[in-house]
């Protein structure tokens, strides 16, 4: 006996809400990565990977960080699909939202912007086996390394600088991040993000 079926077409659950926008001039893209990336990962990738490959767009940051490897995967993103965005940091940029940041090429940030280096933190759960955790610390130091050399590599600055502000750990503000040639600074009263980026492209 067959079975019965329901009388309304069955539709996938719609996956999440994305705030990517695409009315921006030029028809640029604008993404903005917020919160804890590892709670986001799955929905900031989607976004990245909405966008056209090797466009141009702005992405906007206010996180306090989350997995490296959450960070990881984004800054893999944007340099492996090729895509060039203006990055500014909104309100914070902190601990693995540090790598999608240096990720980008053009970065931006506000007087009052906030970016927080620190060493990386390992966290296990309770039964994790003895055998495991020997090998977690050994991987960790590894990794601490790798994500170090990377940060150098895309900033484009020396391994002293990072390894200074790293450790013990320091806030670095919008201006100390300029002067470091490490990004460049805009003003919430200078007129919009494009405008003023225009204007510096233009003197440059």
């Amino acid at each position: 006996m067959p079975e019965d079926r329901p009388s309304f077409p069955l539709r996938a659950y719609p996956g999440p809400i994305s705030t990517v926008r695409s009315d921006a001039p030029k028809g640029d893209w604008e993404i903005m990565l917020s919160g804890d990336l590892t709670d986001k990962q799955a929905e900031l990738a989607d976004k990245l990977m909405e966008v056209p490959r090797r466009s141009r767009g702005t992405i906007f940051i206010d996180s306090s960080g989350g997995s490296v490897f959450s960070g990881l995967a984004l800054a893999s993103i944007i340099r492996l699909r090729g895509l060039d965005p203006a990055v500014i940091v909104a309100g914070e940029c902190s601990s693995a939202a540090l790598v999608p940041f240096a990720a980008c090429r053009r970065r931006y940030v506000t007087p009052y912007s906030a970016l927080l280096f620190h060493p990386m933190r390992w966290q296990s759960e309770e039964d994790v086996r003895l055998e495991e955790a020997a090998e977690w610390a050994r991987y960790f130091k590894v990794l601490e390394e790798d994500i170090d050399g990377l940060l150098v590599r895309m900033f484009g600055c020396e391994m002293s600088l990072i390894q200074k502000w790293t450790r013990p750990g320091k806030f670095v503000k919008g201006p100390e991040l300029v002067d470091a040639g490490l990004a460049q600074l805009v003003d919430l009263f200078e007129g919009d993000l494009w405008s003023q980026i225009s204007r510096k492209e233009k003197r440059t």
